[in-house]
């Protein structure tokens, strides 16, 4: 990532950052919003032109396509979402899960994916964690990935997954060592693996 500048150029940067999505949230008004909650629907229009404006890219460098801002940066445009009424729960995913990818993907993982969901062709908005066994006891999950060739082969079960509908991309926290063969409990989560799963045919 290039340098971001002082932190008085960034602040004048944010102040313009706040202020271009301060407009685009302008044309969502409350009964857009009121009209998705009364629907139980998906701001798509909302989010597409978040996403084609650069704003849910913000973290993604821009070698590959992204903005290549920083975390100050991506923490005021959720603000500011949040601050004009608008939905920052329904995209805010976007910003943060791609960071699996970005930091622990191959380099033709990042080629393959990271620039396809900057321009908005691909939606990674989805963390497949939890399961109805185990709660929020992360190091006792049950699902396991196991090699097979060129693939790995999941089994288990994933519950409560936001925003899962809408996303072509997932990504799965599975076990790749069963957790009886770890030494000891606090070494429970070295075997986990984060996995991108497809969940589109253009993934």
């Amino acid at each position: 990532m290039e340098t971001l500048g002082t932190l008085a150029e960034r602040r004048a940067a944010i102040t313009e950052i706040r202020s271009a999505v301060a407009a685009l949230c302008a044309g969502y008004g409350e009964d857009y919003w009121r009209r998705l909650d009364g629907e139980k629907g998906y701001p798509t229009a909302f989010v597409k032109e978040m996403t084609e404006a650069g704003f849910l890219t913000a973290l993604i460098p821009e070698n590959y396509g992204g903005s290549g801002l920083g975390l100050l940066e991506a923490c005021a445009i959720l603000e500011e979402i949040s601050r004009r009424g608008a939905h920052a729960g329904a995209c805010h995913a976007q910003m943060y899960v791609m960071g699996c990818v970005l930091r622990h993907g191959s380099e033709d993982q990042k080629q393959t994916y990271l620039p396809r969901i900057a321009s908005g062709e691909l939606r990674l908005q989805s963390f497949g964690v939890t399961e109805p066994t185990t709660g929020t006891d992360t190091t006792s999950l049950k699902t396991t990935a196991k090699r097979d060739g060129e693939v790995y082969r999941i089994n288990g079960q994933k519950v409560w997954i936001s925003r899962v509908e809408h996303s072509d991309l997932m990504v799965l926290l599975a076990r790749t060592t069963p957790r009886e063969d770890c030494a000891k409990r606090q070494k429970a989560f070295r075997p986990l693996s984060s996995i991108c799963a497809t969940q589109s045919a253009k993934a």
